[in-house]
């Protein structure tokens, strides 16, 4: 079964870190970007980081040096390592990848950040 399965959400105090997993199985995601999203209530989901095959990496400007997105060597693990967290960056966190053509989404993890 093809899948991306997210990890490590939970609730911190403003200025704390997390770090989010997604591990990928059931195809050969090597050569894929991978990317994270995150969607607030009433708010519409939006990229938050990319990584691309060659190791190159975009960021949302709002997590612009807060937020490091990494892969292990076996490409079958995303991470997000996400510091100096802030109560906007509370949402759903998804990962996300594309295969054969179409959108491949995790069911989310929730990330909550008290002031």
């Amino acid at each position: 079964q093809v899948q991306l399965v997210e990890s490590g959400g939970g609730l911190v105090q403003a200025g704390e870190s997390l770090r989010l997993s997604c591990a990928a199985s059931g195809s050969d995601f090597r050569l894929n970007a991978m990317a994270w999203y995150r969607q607030a209530p009433g708010k519409q989901r939006e990229l938050v980081a990319t990584l691309f095959y060659g190791g190159s990496a975009i960021y949302a400007d709002s997590v612009k040096g807060r937020f490091t997105i990494s892969r292990n060597n076996a490409k079958t693990t995303v991470y997000l390592q996400m510091n100096s967290l802030r109560p906007e960056d509370t949402a759903v966190y998804y990962c996300n990848t594309q295969l054969r053509g179409s959108d491949l989404w995790g069911r989310g993890t929730q990330v909550t950040v008290s002031s």
